[in-house]
């Protein structure tokens, strides 16, 4: 049995889910919001301890305004009334990705991060203005800069994601068989599982499902 520590997903499908429904992209993202939820507390009762949300990519902004704004509302509402109970539960949130935010936004990222700095529960990265490509550059001009040698081991080190073990599992919902430019170095070796169902279709018995596949599946690393 293989055993978990970090889970990845890109939550695809919420504006599909709305148009769908006959309303708007919109409401989509706030019924993926309850998903999240779910999956959060799925994980902590799975003991895993690395989850990370593909929230909001660089090519996101790309978006109509009035969509990424709302997006935004959603994380400042939804931090706002549930970063206290996180801490409660011991769960630790941290956002990989450039804060180039509104102020209180960012204030807003920052307290949270600062609150649950020491809890060792559940660490929740949320991978918001993410983009993997740039990640990647970043690190690699920071070990020139500090003139190392530029190696697997440097870079993993200064890529946001340092000190986190890569993810064991990527999920993607929606229905969509691409990467889209998430954690392209640490997924080298992760198992992949593509999801038909939109995410905020997406529940707790998919999850296990996922859970329980991965488990039984023989991981070689190159090995026979």
């Amino acid at each position: 049995m293989n055993p978990i520590k970090h889970v990845a997903i890109i939550m695809d499908g919420n504006g599909r889910w709305g148009t769908n429904k006959g309303k708007s992209r919109n409401y989509g993202h706030k019924q993926g919001l309850k998903t999240v939820e779910k999956i959060i507390k799925e994980s902590v009762k799975n003991k895993i301890k690395y989850l990370t949300l593909y929230a909001f990519s660089t090519e996101n902004w790309k978006r109509p305004k009035n969509e990424i704004n709302y997006l935004f509302s959603l994380l400042d509402n939804f931090l706002s009334n549930k970063i206290r109970e996180l801490h409660q539960e011991k769960i630790k949130f941290l956002v990989i990705g450039k804060k180039r935010f509104n102020k209180k936004l960012n204030k807003l990222l920052n307290y949270s991060e600062k609150l649950t700095y020491k809890n060792k529960r559940l660490q929740i990265n949320l991978a918001l203005n993410y983009g993997s490509k740039s990640e990647i550059i970043d690190a690699i001009n920071f070990i020139k800069k500090k003139n190392l040698k530029i190696n697997e081991k440097n870079v993993s080190e200064n890529l946001y994601t340092k000190n986190i073990p890569d993810p064991d599992i990527l999920i993607r919902t929606g229905d969509r068989k691409r990467l889209s430019n998430f954690l392209l170095w640490q997924l080298a070796y992760s198992e992949i599982f593509f999801e038909k169902k939109l995410w905020p279709d997406f529940n707790e018995r998919d999850y296990n499902k996922i859970l329980e596949l991965f488990k039984k599946t023989k991981r070689n690393f190159g090995k026979i």
